[in-house]
């Protein structure tokens, strides 16, 4: 049952007199809203009840919402922050333990609310609805203080706009510490707007502080910091100076040859340039979005500005660095394996993100590869649970699913919504729950009906004109792949989409023989029509089109990865692969290494994450990455990001694959070559800890 708030949703005046935006809509279809110059966008608003409390024995508990966003205080004090994106139909809402924070006698919680305003991968915003929602529960569970008119409010304007990041997903955060806070005023209130909150209250993102371990001063003043890896987070910087004064904040994810040395106009797009205006006396400056970076140089323009104090305030979703550790002899792996998951901790916020920097959105796709690591680094399922419930919800827009899950942007791409059998079965896999498995078949069997009427009539999908095509990004790493890819799709059927279907099908029966469901087995009809059409009797390998003679790298990973392809192909199929190399991009490289394994390659797979060569894992280490990168290198992509988590495919496939370790503990078969020498490795799973020795 989804949760109900005995308070109410409370905003400013101006929103409240806004008829709310519908933002969804099919990709291809207009939307049904107008976006206008004078749309309120970059809102930022204090909310604010002061209470009076005879402290009973027990917890306090907050349990909060907010639109877009919030960050919490109780005297002073932060509390926490969210919530985590999602869609109306399962909005989230955060709670917090708040005992440790309440004083006997007067009370203050403010609540700092931002409405982004902004059609993106983030939130869904731009729909001109913000506030906030709250209650306030006493030890023995009554309701010690909601939301209602007897709040106020005060909208900040201390930000100055100059510039956004990247595709619209970020306002470059210009602070003037000397506008002060305006009188609060009473508040508005605001109707749901179609809003049914989630059965339970989200994980909370854990937040830490780090402070750099370099520093060193700049040639024409200032200083640079180095904070020794790619993180994810905001800057709080103390400063003394006159009013007026301003200091210049760079970040970079990498270093350029200029002076100050930080790459602030970064390959993703984002210039993560801004100012700040100083007070008279000592300043606090505490930013509020996060970015991705490294680097820091804060640049003051008068020299009377002296800085204080920097401290980066790094934020993801609950992460234990001690729970999964790789020890080996080979180096290489070694590095390898903590870029990937330093890769998938950063980048795994309140969503799986396509990136912490450029997009901030979780795509469907990326969830495939990220969620196969996360779920091995963190033995908790939470993530991908959420995940596939995004997918659930946004069958209000298409039974296909979208792509980005969630966020305004609507975005639809086909290769993605046929990998959520994947996502069920892993989550059985760990959990071994038949009822989630049970309460998710018929959306995937919804999502199979959705391309079925796609179906040109002998099995095979043709011209899913409704959602982008991918087979692999970015494109100049499709191989050859022969078939033109135009947004919507032409003519004609392809094989990678005709691959994914015929294995989202294969797995839906899967799952139905699992939960004890009679089923037709349509999928070796589709394989047949399939194998009919792609394999080439000439070459015995699949070609990319009908009517193709080209066979690329990916028209061969799907049959295999599946199975589905003839056992006397196997053979000429794996060696192709392995002639090819590493000729597609990082996002694919998982399901290529997963089909090489099936194919029996496990040591050339072993070859492939160690790998020096210029698509690998250690190419993006050469790069100067501490995270796993967007593409195999900066110069592979023309707007790469440096923490980009789809390409953390080294982690599952060593666990699973290599050292045959299932997710209830078991310990298979290994298929670590000798070479590899000596691996042990502390793995949660979801029987405990377990730790093995593989090798010499």
């Amino acid at each position: 049952m989804p949760h109900v708030f005995c308070g109410k949703w409370i905003c400013t005046p101006e929103f409240a007199a806004m008829q709310p935006r519908n933002m969804y809509h099919k990709e291809h279809a207009p939307a049904q809203y107008t976006l206008s110059d004078t749309d309120p966008h970059n809102v930022h608003v204090l909310f604010r009840r002061s209470f009076l409390l005879a402290k009973q024995p027990g917890r306090y508990i907050l349990r909060i919402s907010a639109d877009d966003y919030g960050k919490y205080y109780i005297n002073g004090k932060f509390i926490g922050q969210g919530p985590t994106p999602d869609y109306l139909e399962n909005y989230q809402y955060n709670e917090f333990d708040i005992t440790p924070y309440l004083t006997e006698g007067e009370n203050v919680f403010v609540a700092h609310v931002y409405y982004q305003g902004l059609v993106n991968r983030v939130w869904i915003s731009g729909d001109l609805c913000m506030g906030l929602i709250a209650d306030i529960l006493t030890p023995d569970g009554k309701v010690l203080l909601s939301t209602d008119e007897s709040w106020g409010f005060a909208v900040l304007r201390n930000f100055t706009e100059t510039h956004k990041f990247s595709y619209d997903t970020q306002f470059a955060e210009n602070y003037d510490s000397r506008v002060p806070i305006p009188e609060f005023q009473p508040v508005a209130l605001r109707g749901d707007n179609g809003i049914t909150f989630a059965p339970k209250p989200a994980q909370a993102i854990q937040i830490s502080h780090r402070k750099p371990v370099l520093t060193r001063e700049l040639p024409d003043g200032g200083t640079f910091y180095d904070f020794g890896q790619e993180i994810t987070g905001t800057l709080r910087i103390v400063a003394k100076g006159k009013a007026g004064e301003r200091i210049r904040i760079l970040c970079g994810e990498e270093l350029d040859d200029s002076p100050i040395g930080v790459r602030y106009d970064m390959r993703c797009y984002c210039r993560y340039e801004e100012y700040w205006t100083l007070a008279d006396g000592e300043n606090v400056l505490e930013q509020y979005d996060y970015k991705a970076f490294r680097y820091v140089a804060l640049i003051p323009e008068a020299a009377t500005t002296q800085i204080a104090d920097l401290t980066a305030v790094v934020r993801h979703a609950p992460f234990d660095d001690d729970l999964c550790n790789l020890e080996c002899d080979d180096v290489i792996l070694k590095q390898v394996f903590e870029l990937c998951k330093n890769g998938v901790k950063y980048g795994t916020q309140e969503v799986y993100t396509d990136c912490p920097s450029r997009e901030k959105g979780q795509y469907a796709g990326d969830m495939t590869v990220t969620s196969g690591s996360q779920l091995w680094l963190t033995g908790d399922v939470y993530m991908l649970e959420k995940g596939i419930r995004a997918h659930i919800s946004s069958t209000k827009i298409c039974k296909g699913f979208m792509a980005v899950l969630s966020g305004a942007l609507m975005q639809e791409i086909a290769d993605y919504s046929l990998q959520f059998p994947l996502l069920l079965l892993r989550h059985y896999s760990f959990t071994k729950d038949k009822a989630f498995l049970g309460e998710m078949l018929p959306y995937a069997e919804d999502m199979l009906g959705y391309f079925e009427a796609f179906d040109r009539g002998d099995g095979l999908l043709e011209g899913v004109e409704e959602k982008w095509n991918l087979v692999d990004w970015p494109k100049n790493l499709r191989d050859g792949y022969d078939f033109e890819l135009t947004n919507p799709i032409g003519k004609g059927v392809h094989n990678v989409i005709n691959a994914f279907y015929v294995g989202a099908t294969k797995n839906v029966e899967r799952i139905k023989e699992i939960l004890g469901i009679p089923h037709e087995h349509k999928s070796q009809k589709l394989a047949a029509a399939f194998n009919r059409v792609f394999l080439s009797t000439e070459t015995g390998l699949y070609v990319d089109s009908e009517g193709s003679k080209h066979s690329s790298l990916h028209a061969n990973i799907l049959p295999a990865f599946y199975e589905f392809a003839p056992e006397e192909n196997k053979a000429a199929i794996r060696d192709f692969l392995k002639g090819k190399g590493m000729a597609c991009g990082v996002y694919m490289s998982y399901f290529l290494l997963r089909a090489l394994c099936r194919l029996g390659a496990q040591e050339y797979v072993y070859d492939c994450i160690v790998s020096q060569g210029e698509n690998s894992w250690y190419n993006m280490i050469r790069d100067g990455a501490t995270t796993c990168m967007e593409a195999w290198g900066k110069d592979k992509k023309f707007n790469t990001s440096f923490c980009h988590p789809w390409s953390s495919a080294p982690i599952c496939i060593l666990i699973e694959e290599l050292l045959g370790v299932s997710y209830d503990g078991t310990v298979g078969q290994c298929c670590l070559p000798e070479k590899a020498g000596k691996v042990t490795m502390q793995i949660p799973t979801a029987k405990g800890i377990l730790r093995i020795t593989r090798g010499v």
